[in-house]
């Protein structure tokens, strides 16, 4: 028996408690999408007078809404049916890659409201050239939210590579290493912005951000646990486990680009040689299919096109990099046992020609015999589960974890 317990917590006065009932309330709205204030209280445990008290603080906050009545079909008066608001605080997402800057905006419900892409080589250019860049987007991004009534209390950064503590520890397709981007980002973006207080920002790799976008606003179906890759110049992965990120000892899990597929195979950006990217990344796509393998990601549609036509060459670059990408990942399966492995960014709508042979790979080798050919474990990303937009979802996440911290808040 311990006869020295480290210090217990203290104990938790009327505020804290509180704090902690606005989360609940919130979350249960927001999880059901609308729902009475009795309900609430029978799905929270609370009495109806302290669910009132709180819908009525937050509802003062503008975190909510009340509209129209709602019937539940029993005996008894009509209750008011509550929502999250639509307008006020807000999220904001920004994904730099090495090909485009995408600015993502969402409302407490996760709705992606406002969108802004540019596209351009971010390769050999200066960091602090490209986050500039990104923050006069995310700049442009405040100003049409705001006409919007939304105010964005945070930004949050979806970058390539190694992400810890605001820094970039390695991107090798950018050529970045050890980029404090978190810094460099946050002062762009408050020199460009007259006013208001400066926005927090925090960063995390860009497949951890499209792996909860797929989460949270995605159809993964039933899904709770599966590997998420990330089609891009590189190959990024992320794996959800019962509805949780797995980040690692050191928050660098999901590097699946760099599995060596083949040790004598071309020399990556990383340092090592054959690594899937080489194989099954942009480049190696386009290349394959005869494009210029600098084109940039909307030349994978071009590819598609030509695939969709019947080109031999593009299907069969297709094909290729399915075969590479079924022989990582019936390892990652063996090892895991996700429930489905869902492929986004260029893989998306390369996903016809992508998965007869990644398909046929996974039945193959995945020892437990659950995998078959067209059984559905394998699918592409929604349309929704993009790395900006779970960006932006983490910061609505913190708000509905601690609405209290937000209350009053108007960025502008």
């Amino acid at each position: 028996m311990n006869s020295h317990p480290g210090p217990l917590e203290p104990k938790a006065d009327k505020a804290s408690v509180r704090r902690h009932n606005l989360s609940l309330v919130l979350r249960a709205v927001h999880d059901a999408g609308e729902i009475t204030r009795a309900a609430v209280a029978v799905r929270v445990g609370l009495t109806r007078a302290a669910v009132s008290s709180l819908v009525e603080q937050l509802i003062d906050g503008g975190f909510l809404t009340e509209s129209g009545k709602t019937f539940s079909g029993q005996a008894g008066r009509p209750g008011t049916a509550l929502r999250v608001a639509t307008t006020g605080v807000a999220g904001l997402g920004v994904e730099v890659n090495i090909d485009y800057v995408s600015v993502c905006v969402v409302d407490l419900a996760g709705t992606d409201r406002l969108r802004l892409t540019e596209h351009g080589d971010n390769r050999g250019a200066a960091p602090a050239e490209v986050l500039a860049g990104a923050a006069a987007v995310a700049a442009r991004a405040l100003g049409e939210a705001a006409a919007q009534d939304l105010h964005p209390v945070g930004a949050q950064l979806a970058l390539p590579g190694l992400v810890s503590g605001g820094t970039v520890r390695q991107a090798p397709n950018l050529g970045w290493n050890r980029i404090a981007a978190e810094g460099l980002f946050a002062r762009s973006l408050t020199a460009l912005r007259t006013g208001g207080r400066p926005l927090p920002v925090g960063s995390d790799n860009e497949a951890n951000a499209a792996a909860l976008a797929e989460l949270w606003f995605g159809d993964a179906g039933e899904a709770r646990s599966f590997l998420f890759l990330s089609g891009e110049i590189g190959v990024g992965g992320a794996l959800v486990l019962d509805g949780r990120l797995l980040r690692g000892a050191h928050g660098f899990a999901g590097e699946i680009g760099h599995v060596v597929v083949d040790e004598n195979g071309p020399e990556c950006r990383c340092g090592a040689r054959g690594c899937l990217e080489q194989y099954a990344g942009q480049a190696a796509l386009l290349r394959g299919a005869g494009l210029p393998e600098d084109a940039g990601v909307r030349a994978v549609d071009e590819l598609a096109r030509r695939a969709a036509a019947g080109d031999a060459r593009a299907a069969t670059a297709a094909a290729r990099a399915g075969h590479m990408l079924g022989l990582v990942l019936s390892g990652a399966v063996n090892l895991v046992d996700p429930d489905a492995v869902v492929l986004g960014g260029v893989f998306r709508p390369l996903l016809p020609w992508l998965a007869p042979a990644a398909d046929a790979e996974l039945t193959r080798r995945v020892v437990s015999g659950l995998w078959t050919p067209g059984g559905g474990r394998l699918r592409a990303a929604s349309p929704e589960g993009d790395a900006a937009r779970g960006a932006a979802g983490i910061i609505a996440r913190e708000i509905l974890a601690d609405p209290a911290a937000y209350a009053g808040i108007r960025a502008t």
